[in-house]
């Protein structure tokens, strides 16, 4: 297993990964949408799913990949009635590519957040 870091993960006190890579898959862990150089969390559904896969992206990008390499996200959000906000924002930013996905409704989120994603990528070692 590879372990992946951003300039931002592991500076709390959570004990988990960015994302891992093993037998050609990357795990991406959770990403809320709280923006990592300024700590705070966008104000509205439409913009905390933005930072949420800006997010994404950065630790696609650590990994040697992109959104593209994405084979399917969770997506979590404290109210399902953000179902249609959260989908617009997901196909503006993925465009024509379309993994499988599930948008699960849960409760509270860390942070009070409205919207944490994570991924699997298919993708090859780094340095390979």
């Amino acid at each position: 297993m590879q372990f992946v870091k951003t300039e931002h993960s592991g500076k709390g006190a959570a004990h988990y990964s960015a994302g891992v890579i093993h037998n050609g898959l990357l795990y991406v862990s959770g990403q809320i949408s709280k923006d990592p150089v300024s700590g705070l969390i966008p104000e509205g559904i439409i913009a905390e799913t933005r930072q949420a896969l800006l997010n994404l992206e950065t630790v696609l990008k650590a990994a040697g990949a992109n959104k593209t390499d994405v084979v399917k996200c969770t997506i979590y959000t404290s109210d399902i009635e953000y179902w249609g906000d959260i989908n617009t924002v997901y196909a503006d930013f993925f465009g024509s590519h379309k993994p499988a996905r599930s948008i699960v409704p849960t409760s509270r989120l860390h942070y009070g957040c409205l919207v944490e994603i994570e991924a699997i990528a298919a993708i090859t070692a780094i340095g390979d």
